[in-house]
């Protein structure tokens, strides 16, 4: 068992009354971690000592802020061996996923460094003469990053990594299924030399969790807000940051789509719909949750994945090298159960699936989905694809839109012209042709629509959203004003000395 203390400041502390929660390993029901269970005091802590550290960091040139971050990402590089430990114990994870995780993680701080002497502005030509006027991007201040449990160091880093770079300070609040996995990553970065009170972390039990956040929205010093998470919370989140005119960045929930058309590659797109389906056991937010395909090739594309899934290992993480192991908790696998249920007494048919183990659930593939089945529009974020049979290509396009999210989808066909062109009336932030719906890179511009959320992680996009642009502007030439001309002569001349003025 680990015991994980908040990270305030200069140091590491207990919380308030030295008050903790447990959080339990999902397969073994074992006590992983015992995290301080912060308070609004500890919490507003942490905002005032990120506030503290944001003129020396903010100061900092950007080769200096540069140099951190690299040494940063080969801290957490070094440190995949602990994360994938950790994060089997806290949220069952296997240990190709958590090896991703680090992987990508330390990209995006490298990415991030990179970006340190890419928050340019412009010169902007001005109509009055003799003026030159400019745009800056200015750090912001304090940023608060909330991270989930799914993508643990994917996404935490995320919530911090940019906003670094940028010269903002950051505290980093923990999901409460993965305390000790959010906890490592700020180790990590202390490790290589980011400044104390640079980044902080509030770790909090579920109870306490909506003073906690409010609290830290509410703070002076917290000038920018991203959440990554369930569009339900993200909607709490986004009203209490309007309440305190706050910018905020929302990557919420999806119900990716993937067209297969008639003329696609199909061993590429039962590769896909596999990968993008069942990584980390579909609890990703650009998992493959609907595979909408053409009626002339579904028999011959479902026949070949159940062929394709049925192979993939599924297991204890702990066991060695599976490809399917836990979800993060019995709630998650009973849900998903309830799906599959739902759908199949109104006719759907069940590929794979079987009885599960604790949280282990092999993985289902349910054809013949339609809109009555609560499979067809409700996320489910578990190891289930709902396949869709659709006539033609306009077909597909209108029900790959008949959802409220918009985070990621993929078309496969051999006509790329063609791809492209659907992609284009895709209505999501993300649109792959020829590739799987899971798919992330540190440069790209990442992001959803509708209730997908707004903005965007990632690259010079990214950069906007943790910045302030500025118009600043420098006279050359002497001012002339519309003053009348007594008004105009008498202002260059000094006035009269006033008895006793200093």
């Amino acid at each position: 068992m680990l015991d994980v203390p908040l990270i305030i400041g200069e140091g590491d502390r207990p919380a308030t009354g030295s008050a903790t929660f447990e959080r339990r390993n999902p397969v073994t029901g074992e006590v992983a971690t015992r995290a301080a269970a912060a308070t609004v005091a500890d919490a507003e802590a942490a905002c005032n000592a990120a506030a503290a550290a944001f003129p020396a960091w903010s100061a900092m040139g950007p080769g200096a802020r540069r140099g951190v971050l690299l040494k940063a990402a080969d801290a957490l590089a070094a440190k995949a061996p602990e994360f994938i430990r950790l994060m089997a114990d806290e949220i069952g994870a296997t240990a190709g996923w958590a090896g991703f995780n680090v992987h990508l993680a330390a990209g995006m701080l490298r990415e991030a460094a990179a970006m340190t002497t890419q928050t340019t502005g412009e010169v902007i030509p001005s109509d009055k003469p003799g003026c030159l006027a400019m745009s800056i991007r200015a750090p912001v201040g304090v940023v608060l990053g909330m991270a989930p449990w799914n993508a643990p160091v994917i996404l935490g880093v995320r919530a911090l990594a940019l906003p670094l770079a940028c010269g903002n300070t950051v505290v980093l609040k923990a999901s409460e299924l993965c305390p000790g996995t959010h906890s490592l990553i700020a180790q990590a970065l202390r490790e290589g030399g980011v400044p104390p009170g640079v980044v902080n972390v509030v770790t909090h039990s579920a109870e306490d969790a909506p003073a906690v956040v409010e609290a830290m929205i509410a703070h002076r010093a917290v000038r920018r807000i991203n959440f990554t998470g369930s569009t339900k919370v993200g909607r709490i989140v986004a009203m209490h940051a309007a309440r305190h005119l706050k910018p905020v960045l929302l990557e919420l929930g999806g119900k990716a789509p993937m067209i297969v058309l008639e003329d696609a590659d199909l061993d590429e797109a039962v590769k896909a719909a596999a990968f993008g389906g069942f990584m980390n056991q579909g609890q990703i937010c650009m998992s493959t949750e609907r595979l909408v395909v053409v009626e002339s090739v579904a028999d011959e594309f479902v026949r070949r994945l159940a062929d394709f899934v049925a192979a993939l290992p599924v297991g204890d993480p702990r066991g060695g090298n599976v490809f399917l192991g836990s979800v993060v908790d019995e709630a998650s696998a009973v849900k998903v159960e309830r799906m599959i249920l739902d759908a199949t007494s109104k006719g759907a048919v069940l590929h794979g699936g079987g009885a599960r183990q604790g949280t282990i659930m092999p993985a289902a593939i349910v054809d013949r989905v339609t809109p009555s089945m609560d499979l067809y529009a409700e996320e489910s974020f578990g190891p289930v694809v709902a396949m869709i049979r659709v006539a033609d290509a306009e077909e597909a396009l209108r029900v790959a839109n008949d959802t409220e999210y918009g985070l990621s989808a993929a078309i496969f066909t051999r006509d790329v012209a063609r791809g492209i062109a659907l992609a284009q009336r895709i209505e999501s932030g993300i649109c792959h042709v020829n590739g799987p719906t899971v798919h992330d890179e540190a440069q790209m511009p990442f992001g959803g629509t509708k209730s997908s959320g707004y903005g965007r992680f990632g690259g010079r996009a990214g950069i906007a959203e943790f910045t302030e642009l500025r118009w600043i502007t420098v006279e050359t030439r002497p001012g002339q004003y519309p003053f009348p001309p007594a008004a105009a002569k008498g202002a260059g001349t000094p006035p009269a000395a006033t008895p006793g003025a200093h």
